[in-house]
């Protein structure tokens, strides 16, 4: 399991290149249908991976935060 502040980013571009780069035209497939495919599986590896950044940044927040408030909580224990 990952530590709370090993933060994941994905390139969004270079992974859509990738995905795209790994399929290529289907037997007896138009080209036109051929791009159009290769099209949208670029743009949905967008915004694919840029969910999974926001997500991330959330988590890495979310970890921050809880780690801020111990670290307050063990402060105020100390000092009462």
């Amino acid at each position: 399991m990952m530590a709370n502040d090993d933060k994941i980013k994905i390139d969004a571009k270079e992974f859509a290149r990738l995905i795209v780069g790994t399929n290529p035209q289907r037997e007896g497939e138009d080209d036109i249908k051929y791009i159009k495919r290769e099209l949208r599986l670029y743009l949905e590896a967008l915004i694919i991976i840029d969910d999974f950044n926001d997500l991330e940044e959330t988590r890495f927040d979310v970890a921050k935060t809880e780690q801020r408030d111990k670290i307050l909580e063990k402060i105020m224990e100390h000092r009462y």
